[in-house]
């Protein structure tokens, strides 16, 4: 058992079976190693093999270690601080003392999703306007929700606010997973943490890629076809970035090559964070068209990208240090992780990859999180639904 403690959180790790007794005395020892005079709020991550006794760890929780407002869900591979425990991980928990925050929180269903497209339904649904809150933290199931309708929804009810979290992962091939709020635990549907008050969520979006070549002006495009790039067939322009590329880049972007989207096409020029990353998913040398797992537009920018362990390392450290120049000192009580399933060791063949890197910028840091089916994170001034990410919610001073 693994416990980190500073002036605004306490963060655990529990690795053991569920034993109620233990739990009790474990949630109190929490509850009075923090600092501050109250807890704000509970992050709790727990492995599949809790399911059965999810319930009752949670009520443990709240009870024991005072806490008003839980959330979370299920992953078997949990985050703590700077460690990425990738399997049967236990549990993690996370006290947050969050000053002047108002925190609001809901769970809601596919049925919500389906009447979600009528005026205004989402903030009369949550009671919560758009000027009362600074971002929202969600944690989803992956297999009972259409979730690229609801985030469309979302962001057109709460347009411009980020939307931080990921999707929910259980056991194996099984499609059965838990989003947690308060005593209640959930096999379908989302929860959703307002964050407002003098708290924001400040979100470090990683997608893993690197830029190659230069931006181009996508010319035709039809579906999630690209026929045209710079008025040239696409695949020929596809077939000179890479060829240009020294021969150890060529080597790395073999099997790895990807899309850049600009999202916000205003800006003089484009840097990391500006572009949705999506798959490559072929390409036609004889008709020149690239078919994406996108729908780009015509006069969009896009911009070739390579995904691997080092481009990974790098786009996250780029990343962070803009988010640190951001804050500009400003105080950092906490924070969330959410990375996908598709790193850890399996990209890096290190442990603890992104999580320490987390630490290096911002620790030491109560951080808690989990390995997702999917991760969700603002790009531009619009949130999207990711793959192979790293998506870090900051609680920072506003």
């Amino acid at each position: 058992m693994h416990t980190f403690v500073n002036e605004f959180s306490v963060t655990a790790h529990w690795d053991g079976a569920f034993d109620e007794t233990g739990l009790q005395s474990w949630a109190a020892s929490l509850r009075a190693g923090l600092r501050a005079p109250r807890v704000s709020l509970g992050l709790v991550f727990m492995s599949p093999r809790f399911f059965a006794h999810a319930a009752d760890v949670l009520e443990v929780l709240r009870v024991h270690a005072q806490i008003p407002l839980l959330v979370g869900c299920s992953s078997p591979g949990l985050i703590l601080n700077h460690r990425e425990v990738e399997e049967d991980a236990g549990l993690v928990l996370g006290l947050y003392h969050l000053p002047e925050a108002e925190l609001r929180a809901g769970h809601y269903r596919q049925a919500d999703v389906d009447a979600g497209d009528r005026p205004d339904f989402w903030t009369r649904r949550t009671a919560i306007d758009p000027a009362a809150t600074n971002g929202w933290l969600i944690f989803a199931d992956p297999f009972h929700l259409d979730g690229e309708t609801w985030l469309r929804q979302w962001n057109e009810a709460y347009a411009g606010l980020p939307v931080v979290g990921g999707l929910a992962t259980g056991a194996g091939a099984e499609s059965r997973t838990q989003v947690y709020l308060n005593g209640d635990v959930f096999e379908e549907g989302l929860v959703a943490l307002s964050v407002g008050g003098d708290v924001q969520l400040h979100s470090v979006i990683s997608q893993g890629c690197t830029p190659i070549g230069e931006p181009w002006t996508i010319t035709r495009a039809q579906g999630n076809l690209i026929q045209e790039i710079g008025n040239r067939p696409a695949y020929q322009v596809l077939a000179e970035t890479f060829n240009a590329l020294p021969t150890p880049q060529q080597q790395r972007a073999h099997g790895n090559l990807l899309v850049g989207l600009v999202v916000n096409e205003y800006q003089e020029e484009f840097q990391r964070g500006d572009f949705l990353i999506r798959n490559l998913i072929g390409g036609d040398p004889n008709s020149g068209v690239l078919a994406v797992g996108a729908r780009p537009r015509p006069g969009q920018s896009l911009q070739f990208q390579c995904r691997d362990a080092e481009a990974a390392t790098e786009d996250l450290l780029a990343l962070l240090t803009q988010a640190r120049d951001t804050l500009d000192g400003r105080p950092v009580f906490g924070g969330c992780l959410c990375v996908c399933n598709g790193r850890g060791r399996r990209l890096f063949n290190n442990p603890d990859h992104d999580a320490a890197m987390a630490q290096e910028f911002f620790g030491p840091l109560g951080v808690t999180g989990f390995f997702c089916n999917g991760e969700l994170g603002p790009v531009g001034s619009r949130n999207y639904l990711h793959g192979y990410t790293a998506s870090l919610a900051l609680f920072a001073r506003k």
